[in-house]
This record gives structure tokens, sequence and C-alpha cells, in this order.
């Protein structure tokens, strides 16, 4: 049985396969397009996943789209006519898009993949896509699922619960009030781009002061003790126009919002640190009814808010359940791989059998490269490099290279699924190294200073870094660092601090490993098994043989504006347009000192095709 899940027209398009319940391919079109959050019909991705099952779309038995879009349309249409005259320059925005594109989804699909009008397509809800993107890759028989997000059809989170091959959604909260839609207003409020900004936002707030959570309580967001609540629409404008949030919102927050790439003021961080802390006791309160609800022992998290690491890490701490999972592809990607299984499982009433571990692979499900497609391609480039033969050679070699302070581009096997960066389209580096988070904020990745790296750490060595005690392999959890490599402040030293401007907190040392410890002492941490990251955990393993420290410096091969490399010539650009030290291209490796002046002179040229945001 052959399923093709789709998702797209709203945010992070992307197709995933499934052959006989087994995930086979899953990838965003952003990777192929090279435009970041791509959303438009993902061409792309779905010819690779056909690719990779090695069938043609005659052979697929289902095609599935992860939404309903008349529904859609539905909520649409009644928002605007409830709050019309206002908004109409906005639903003349919207309604070329969806004559054109949205309302006609089921010719899209046929015409785009050349199949007749006998073979079928499924839609499902939002919300169920995204439950069946959690319960059915979880390593769960029997759990509670809670879906957070903007909004889908009508509902903007749910509670349900897992059972064997069948999920029920018990409970739902409907737009407009969203907590997802929330924390985007904020994003927005303090100059980041709405649906990219949100980490930004997450990534800013252990730098300011919870200062503002009585006025959003008291003002914005009605909250109840099951989790729901109400929002006061008089602070926003998502409903009928342009901008997230309204002139009241301005009054409210002391002034207009910040302009983007403007400095970053104290109420921006104390804004940020604000709502992280309404939006943690909200999904806090949500869980506790879902376990109320379902009596489960487990919990499955997806949607845009599970990618809140910060809040799952609260959710991990308060042990309401006995283990959670969370699909790395969290947001609306996602929901193109959670509406195949849920046609096979749900529908089509396919019997599942859950493992130890979960079925994602690692959410190593993308695309990979032969020796001689990488070999042909550098020799195009009259690129200088070294080939090592013997595996144990390069990883040395690479191990000792970060403990030197080399910067290090890792790319190897199959491209991952999901906004994060695995170990398979990596850039690395050594986390012992004060100056190294600046380093590679503003000379590698040509983002903001303040912005966090995360640690992957062999599995096994976890609890001597961090306090967590489990697996975390998909680097969608914080855990605080442990007391034996925390640096504690003196209360005079915690006084300047607070005196400090942003830059100079960043480089304010936390750990034995400050460039993956926040200032709130906190990691997002990846954790690395042997089972699925064969490669990268003997890398870790090397560096800790040879340099006594199990953890690195993690962070997406990408710069800003660019979406995560998928090709190699993706990475060789990236490589060259930055002050990336070393290429690892499977077994070639390049040193940039190495390079002739007239590649690297290609840089601006590559710099300059990056959008802002």
């Amino acid at each position: 049985m052959n399923i093709l899940g789709i998702s797209c027209f709203y945010h992070d398009s992307a197709a995933a396969l499934i052959q006989d319940g087994e995930i086979i391919a899953a990838a965003q079109e952003d990777r192929f397009t090279r435009k970041k959050h791509d959303s438009r019909f993902p061409s792309n991705a779905l010819d690779y996943c056909l690719s990779t099952g090695n069938i043609t779309a005659d052979q697929l038995d289902y095609i599935v789209f992860y939404e309903k879009p008349l529904q859609k349309f539905d909520r649409l249409l009644e928002t605007y006519l409830a709050f019309a005259p206002r908004g109409i320059g906005s639903f003349f925005n919207a309604m070329p898009v969806w004559l054109k594109d949205k309302l006609s989804i089921d010719k899209n699909i046929r015409k785009s993949m050349g199949v007749d009008s006998n073979k079928p397509i499924v839609y499902c809800l939002h919300h169920e896509s995204h439950a069946a993107s959690a319960f059915y890759p979880s390593p769960f028989d029997r759990a509670a699922i809670l879906t957070i997000d903007g909004v889908g059809e009508w509902d903007t989170s749910t509670i349900g619960l897992g059972e064997g091959n069948q999920i029920e959604l018990l409970k739902s909260m409907r737009f407009p009030h969203s907590l997802g839609l929330l924390y985007s207003a904020f994003t927005y409020f303090c100059g980041f781009k709405v649906n990219s900004g949100e980490y930004k936002l997450m990534g800013l707030a252990p730098y300011g002061k919870a200062k503002y959570t009585g006025v959003i309580y008291d003002e914005i967001l009605d909250l109840k003790e099951d989790g729901s609540f109400w929002l006061n629409q008089k602070y926003f404008n998502y409903c009928q126009g342009l901008t997230m949030t309204s002139n009241s919102f301005d009054s409210l927050f002391g002034g207009p919002p910040r302009k983007p790439e403007t400095v970053i003021t104290q109420r921006e961080m104390d804004l940020a640190a604000s709502v992280q802390k309404v939006t943690e006791e909200v999904m806090m309160r949500m869980a506790t009814t879902a376990r109320e609800l379902t009596g489960a022992n487990h919990l499955c998290l997806a949607g845009g808010v599970a990618l809140n690491c910060v809040g799952n890490g609260k959710l991990h701490d308060a042990k309401i359940f006995d283990d959670i999972w969370i699909q790395p592809a969290a947001g609306d990607a996602g929901g193109a791989l959670g509406a195949a299984l849920f046609v096979h499982h749900q529908l089509l009433d396919s019997s599942r059998k859950p493992g130890k571990l979960d079925m994602m692979q690692g959410a190593f499900l993308g695309p990979h490269y032969e020796k001689e497609e990488i070999e042909i391609f550098l020799n195009q480039q009259h690129a200088l490099y070294e080939v090592f033969e013997n595996e144990n050679e390069l990883l040395i070699y690479v191990s000792d290279q970060i403990a030197d302070g080399k910067v290090i581009g890792w790319f190897q096997g199959r491209m991952e699924y999901g906004p994060r960066a695995l170990g398979h389209r990596s850039i690395i580096g050594d986390a012992r190294n004060e100056r190294m988070q600046s380093k590679m904020n503003l000379q590698i990745k040509y983002r903001e200073s303040f912005r966090p790296f995360a640690p992957s750490v062999l599995e096994h060595k976890v609890s001597d870094y961090f306090q967590m005690n489990g697996p975390s392999p998909y680097m969608v959890s914080v855990a605080s660092v442990t007391d034996k490599i925390k640096t504690e402040l003196t209360p005079n030293q915690m006084e300047i601090m607070d005196n400090l401007d942003l830059r100079e907190r960043v480089n304010v040392k936390r750990s034995a490993i400050p460039a993956v410890t926040h200032l709130d002492c906190s990691a997002r941490v990846q954790t690395v098994d042997e089972a699925r990251n064969p490669k990268y955990f003997r890398l870790l393993e090397a560096f800790e043989q040879r340099h006594q420290c199990g953890v690195i410096i993690n962070t997406s091969f990408n710069v800003r504006g660019e979406p995560i490399v998928n090709t190699p010539e993706d990475a060789y650009r990236c490589f060259m347009a930055t002050d990336m030290d070393i290429l690892v291209l499977e077994e070639y490796v390049l040193v940039k000192e190495q390079q002739t002046a007239d590649q690297v002179q290609k840089r601006d040229a590559h710099l300059n095709q990056f959008e802002v945001d």
C-alpha cells in the first residue's frame, strides 16, 4: 500500500511517503527550491518521495492532503463577515490566492502529479494530521495526544487519545483563541518575522524578566484551570488586518512594535520572558487536563507550539506523564506525514506495532548523495580536497580540528525532516570555547549574537552534563546544566550583568560548555545514540576519547534567510560564503585556506541573494 501525504499553501510545504506502514521518505519543499518556508505545491519533495519509493504517481493507492480547505475557507469568510467592513484590504489580498490555488487543491494535485480522476484523494482535518504525526510514529501503544498551533480549519489546539491503531480527539479550542497566535503576536511586536521568528523570541526570553505576565493575564488572556482560555481581540489584528497586533496592544506595552533589524531593548527582552512564562503555564494546564481526560501514562505532542523546547522541558520536569514523545517535524511540514499515517492506520484499520525506538529513523528521511556525485561536483568546481577512505582517520581528524577551535560543516547521509539539523546537515564546533557562540552567530550564521546553539551529547553521558536522564534525539526539549559544570554568579556579578547590553550578556560564562549554555544555564539538548545516528555517534565518541568531552555544538547547516542545505552544491556554496573553516562532505574534506582566492571571492555574490528574516 503506497500512501503519499502532502502539506502546502500555508507554511513549509512538504511531502511524505509510506509503504505498507513504513516511513520511506519525507522532505520539505524549501530544501529543494532554496526559498525558506516555501509554501508552494511541493513538486520537488513529492518527486523525491516517489523516486525513493521506486514508484510512479500512478502506483499510489492514496494521496492525502493534511487539512480540509473548504472548512478553512468557511472560517475565513465567517471571520471577515464578523469584522466587516474592517479587514476589507486583508480580504481582497487573500481571495485571489484562495480562488486560484487553495480551493482548487484537488485539481492542482491531479494536474501537478499527472494522475486521473479515479485516484483517491483524502482530506484529513488539520489537527488530525498533527495528532497522527505525534502518535503513530511514537514508541507508545497508548498515549494522550496534545496538538497546539496557530489554527487549522477552526481548531487551535486539541486533546486526544491514541490507542493501538486508532486516534480520538476528545476536546478542542477554537479560533480566534490560540496559543500559537498569541506567541506569534508577541513575535511580531518584538520585531521578528511571524512563522520563523518564534525561535528568536524564545531565545531572547532568558535575557528578560517576566514583568508583563500580570498585564497579559489581566488584559489579554483569561486562562481557565483546564488550560482553555479567551483572548481579548481588542489587542489583536490577525482576524481582520494585515498585522498581528492592534493600536491597543501598542498602548498596553508602551509604544509601537519594534522595527525589524533595530536595536533590541529591555522591553523586548521582558516581553519575550513574559509571554514565554504564560505559554509554559498554558501548556502545563493543557497537559494536566490531557492526563485527567485520558488516564494515559504517556503524552505525544505536535503542532507548531510543540517546537517550544523550553515549554517541553518544563513538561518533562513536571512529571505529569511517565514519558513524552514529540514529533520532530511538529509544524505543518509534519502534517504531510501525519495525514498519510492517519489514512493507513485510522481509515484503513492497518495494525500498528510500536517498538522500543520510535518509527522516525532519527528523522533522516531526506535525500542522500553518493560518493561519485560528490566527487564529480567538487571536480567541476576545481575544489581542493582530501579523501579519507578510513572512517576512523576522518573522525580523529575532525575531532582534533574541533578542539583546535575550527568551525566545521558536517554533511553526511540522508537529510533531516523537520526544522532541526541533527548531525547530517550540521555546523559543528567546540562547546567549551567561550567565544564560539558569538563567532558562529556573527561570522557563520550572520544572525543575532544572542541566539543560542544546541549541544549534541552522547546519550549515555547526558546526565554528566545536563539535568536529563532519558533520550532527547530530536533537540525538542531544554534542560539545565548540572551543578558540576555550572558557573555560579555572585550577587554582585548578577547585578553587574543586569546593566550589560544584550551582546555583552551573551559572553557571560555560565558553564564549562559556555557556547551551548544559555544565560539561564539551560540548553536545547540533542542526545546521540548509535542506533539512530551511528556515524555522528562515533564522531562524538572520538572527540570524547581524544579531548575528554562528550559534547559538541550542533547548529543547522545554513545561514540566515536560507533553508538547511540539501545537496553537496548547497553545502559548498554555504561553506565558501562564510568564515567556516572546514567542509566535510561524506569522506571528502575541504579546508578553506587551501581554496583559491577566486573561489573565496564568490561569497559576496552568494550572500546578496539571502532574504532578511
